[in-house]
């Protein structure tokens, strides 16, 4: 890692030569333009300008794969596809995250020398570091809290996801904290609406929360959305703190990374990172920003969790991508921490097998709607049985071995197994 210059990594397709690209890209985002100006000296080039570090080449296409590339004269047909690696002066922005992607992100998808074009990945010196202290709970944090280890924080989200009134929310959650649940959360489409105020929401829960630990023991974590504009973070997080809770959610892309850096500066709870909006960033292979990259700026800021999509969901994001995203979060960050991913949508108990093949750790937050409200003998036995079901996974066992003496993961596999 090199201490004064940035990596960025990135996919790209274009008419023209791989090197004349990269050249392009080199220069747009550091000391050129699409013509030479004055004051651009050698000595300024030299010490602020970007700099090819690599390019390889990978297939050929023979069509764009997006709208608005103008091919050289004579252009043969062909779109070359390749990995590009430049490497950007840190002189240039700093430790700065939103500066950086400017740097990095800023208008080369515009540039019209390409057909295609995608970040990949980045490599940051220490200074961001230094500058960013990462998040303040983690995955050891949040299992600290909760008492939980050795098996998945098992969790679930408010459905409907809007329209609930307080006293409908306060029944809810009162049944799901006595269901045995790790963890509940606010749907992102639910911060602080004119219906349903935050204060009056978080107050509701946190009297339930409590009223369930006093009976069980156990003090489910909730994930109050908190999301708003900058100078309603502070305030939403001290409604959160002082009504006793113990998690706050945040739409990243909705606050940005400075948002988010911003509520890691003074929270004292743990930030449940939601990315919603992700797949307008990234769903087009040759656009966009790689979950590599981005997870590592959302770390950087303070997310303490960060939603992945999961294994088999509703979305278009494949199972591939869903386990590379898992394994990114899971990696330290400057040598140390980590941050929890939150594996959602059409997950129920059999999903433990493959994630647990495929990850090779259970430091995941796994989240269930159907697959734990809809269990026919009811929530309390869709957490169960999905307990039980990473049990199987983690020693071996097969599902339906493991459901002869399991009772709730049986009843879940004959209501779900053909969804």
């Amino acid at each position: 890692m090199n201490a004064d210059r940035v990596l960025a990594t990135y996919y790209i397709e274009t008419p023209y030569s791989l090197e004349h690209a990269a050249e392009v890209m080199a220069g747009e985002q550091s000391t050129g333009t699409f013509t030479a100006v004055p004051g651009e000296t050698s000595e300024l080039k030299e010490k602020h300008g970007a700099r090819i570090v690599a390019v390889r080449e990978l297939e050929t296409a023979y069509a764009p794969s997006l709208p608005g590339a103008r091919p050289p004269k004579g252009h043969d047909g062909k779109y070359r596809r390749g990995e590009v690696v430049l490497s950007f002066p840190l002189r240039n922005f700093g430790p700065s995250i939103p500066n950086l992607l400017a740097a990095v992100a800023g208008n080369l998808y515009e540039l019209q020398e390409f057909s295609g074009l995608r970040l990949v990945d980045l490599e940051l010196p220490e200074a961001f570091a230094a500058k960013y202290p990462g998040p303040k709970f983690g995955i050891e944090g949040t299992r600290k809290m909760l008492g939980v280890y050795d098996r998945p924080i098992v969790g679930t989200i408010i459905k409907p996801s809007i329209g609930l009134s307080i006293d409908d929310l306060r029944r809810l959650v009162r049944d799901l904290a006595m269901a045995g649940l790790d963890f509940i959360k606010d749907d992102e489409l639910n911060a602080d609406p004119p219906y349903a105020p935050l204060k009056d929401r978080v107050t509701a829960v946190m009297e339930e929360l409590e009223r369930a630990a006093d009976k069980t023991g156990k003090k489910v974590m909730y994930a109050c959305n908190i999301t708003g504009d900058i100078e309603e973070l502070k305030r939403n997080h001290d409604a959160v703190l002082k009504a006793g809770g113990n998690c706050v959610m945040v739409s990243i892309n909705s606050v940005g990374l400075a948002g988010l850096a911003f509520l890691n500066s003074f929270s004292e709870l743990p930030v449940h990172g939601h990315r919603n909006q992700w797949g307008y960033m990234t769903r087009h292979p040759l656009l966009g920003i790689d979950f590599r990259a981005y997870q590592k700026l959302c770390r950087l800021a303070g997310a303490d969790h960060i939603h992945i999509n999961g294994l088999n969901s509703k979305f278009y994001e494949s199972n591939e991508s869903v386990i590379r995203s898992a394994k990114a979060c899971l990696t330290p960050l400057f040598g140390g921490y980590r941050t929890m991913p939150v594996i959602s949508s059409a997950q129920w108990a059999a999903t433990a097998v493959p994630t647990y093949e495929a990850i090779g750790s259970v430091d995941v937050i796994h989240l269930a709607g159907g697959g734990i409200l809809a269990h026919p003998d009811g929530p309390a036995a869709g957490v169960r049985s999905m307990i039980q079901g990473w049990e199987a996974a983690v020693k071996g066992i097969p599902l339906d071995e493991y459901a002869k003496t399991h009772e709730e993961l049986r009843r879940a596999m004959e209501k779900f197994s053909n969804k």
